[in-house]
Formats: structure tokens, sequence, C-alpha cells
């Protein structure tokens, strides 16, 4: 009788905490971009439909916020998830940053993805159509050595 007890105020307390959370709302701001600072104003239309499809959500500043995303505390990790993968590299952003930056960027475009280290993987959990095929990885690989080869 005590142990049934105690699942219920575990329960109401657990139910009290996710019905607070909702109130605490994360940030899923997209930031105003302009196209012609953005890497895809530069990019192949063949390779902007992969970083559409594979990096848009994490990288750019025209995430697309799923249903799940309002919902605490599935929009805290997603909202954190967006604004480090925005810290790291921002393709909408891409005039900010120096030459060298680009370069270091545009090189591990190449290498995270023959790693299979980008898309990450808890990403593909609930979008397998980001997930890059060899010809995809190989595409952007081609294209980030050529785009290296024009900021030199």
């Amino acid at each position: 009788m005590r142990a049934v007890r105690w699942a219920r105020w575990a329960f109401t307390l657990i139910l009290i905490c996710l019905i607070g959370g909702q109130f605490l709302r994360a940030d899923r701001t997209n930031p105003p971009e302009a196209p012609s600072a953005s890497l895809l104003a530069r990019t192949p239309s063949d390779v902007a439909a992969i970083l559409d499809r594979s990096c848009r959500d994490c990288h750019s500043n025209q995430t697309r916020w799923p249903w799940y995303s309002h919902v605490a505390p599935m929009s805290w990790l997603l909202a954190s998830d967006v604004h480090q993968g925005r810290d790291h590299f921002n393709y909408s952003e891409w005039t900010s940053y120096s030459s060298d930056d680009q370069d270091k960027l545009l090189n591990g475009v190449c290498s995270l993805t023959k790693r299979q280290r980008m898309p990450l993987p808890i990403y593909l959990v609930l979008h397998r159509a980001a997930r890059l095929s060899d010809a995809d990885v190989k595409r952007l690989c081609a294209w980030s050595d050529k785009m290296q080869d024009t900021l030199q």
C-alpha cells in the first residue's frame, strides 16, 4: 500500500513539473537573414539542396521548428542544439567570417561528413531524409575543395 501511495506522489510531481515546464519557453527565433550574406548565394543548386536538407535546421537562420519544439523539455534541448550549431557555423552569416575561418569551416564540412559526424546521429533519428549518401558526401567535399581554392 505504501508503494502505491509513493508512486502516486511521484507521478503527480512529475506531471506538475511537465506542466509547469510548458510555461518556460525556449528561444525558437530565426534571426533576419540577408540573402547576399548567405553561403547559399555562392553555392550550386545541387549542393544547396543537400545543405538545405541536411544542415539548414542547425546551421542557418532558417530553422524549421517542428511541433515538438513547442513541448518542454524537448523544446529546451532542441533550442540549445540549434543555438550551438549556429554558434559553430551559420551559413546564413557566411560573409561575417574571415577568409581563414571560411577555409576552416569548408574543411570541416568535408571532414565531418566523411566521418559521419554531421548531421548529428540524434538529428537523424527524427529526420531520416537528412541522412547523407556517399554521393552527397563526395559532392560536398568536391564543392568545399573548390570553394577553398577560390578563397586563396
